[in-house]
């Protein structure tokens, strides 16, 4: 097995007293790769390094838009000199979420459009966090075009779905995949090309059924292909194959 989780935080401090262990038994359980979103730029430094020392660990930059308040006009710049000398795989995790209380959604519109252009500067795919934004999202977008990506979480429409398809972008299923009350999101990855799906995690958010309530972990991202492969009822080595192979495709990485 070969599989890449393309959303991590495993730079996170949830996973400072067994990260180690935790990367092992990711490698144990065939996760080869591990994608790591940033979220704020505290956090941008811990990323790199961690990025640095472990091979199959990638880091992504960006300032996601639930955190706005820690967010600073003078972090942009910050960012774009972060890309330019550090080289990440891609910009993110940036977005709209309009799910979080009484959203500035002013300030988020306009941080994420100024991430776009970074990335598009850059000629990076982004990774993307939307809620409740989708459609405002498609529309940025189209606006102001970068080099594909990810749509992490992905939880709109089937309309919505293609749409993010048709700009480049691939859309990630996770944990939430493995609950049998997911109905809806189980109907989507069931109906959607194959190509345009990718697996990951969000560990430390997002665990699949078999662990409710605990931290969820890069290790149980198979349970997220097996749950792929009851709803489409294909084989799940074939579809690990695939998986990977979009995920590589759409960041960029050799096999």
């Amino acid at each position: 097995m070969d599989l890449i989780d393309t959303h991590c935080h495993l730079d996170l401090e949830v996973f400072d007293a067994d990260r180690e262990a935790v990367m092992a038994q990711a490698r144990r359980a065939g996760v080869r790769r591990i994608v790591v979103p940033g979220v704020d730029m505290a956090h941008w430094p811990n990323q790199l390094r961690l990025c640095r020392q472990h091979q199959g660990l990638y880091a992504a930059l960006g300032m996601h838009p639930a955190f706005l308040a820690q967010h600073r006009p003078e972090h942009l710049p910050a960012l774009a000199a972060a890309v330019a000398e550090h080289q990440p795989l891609a910009v993110g995790e940036i977005g709209l979420d309009y799910f979080i209380d009484h959203p500035d959604r002013e300030g988020q519109r306009a941080l994420f459009s100024a991430q776009l252009g970074i990335a598009a500067d850059a000629g990076l795919p982004v990774l993307l966090h939307v809620r409740k934004a989708h459609d405002e999202v498609l529309q940025l977008l189209r606006q102001q075009r970068v080099r594909g990506g990810i749509a992490h979480a992905f939880n709109g429409s089937v309309q919505q779905a293609h749409k993010y398809v048709e700009l480049g972008f691939r859309l990630g299923f996770g944990g939430m995949l493995t609950f049998e009350r997911s109905r809806k999101l189980r109907t989507l990855a069931a109906e959607l090309p194959l190509e345009a799906i990718v697996l990951e995690t969000d560990a430390p958010d997002l665990t699949v059924a078999s662990h409710r309530g605990e931290r969820n972990s890069p290790e149980y991202l198979p349970e997220v292909l097996a749950a792929l492969g009851e709803v489409r009822g294909e084989d799940p080595a074939e579809l690990a194959r695939r998986t990977t192979a979009n995920a590589l495709d759409v960041l960029g990485l050799e096999a």
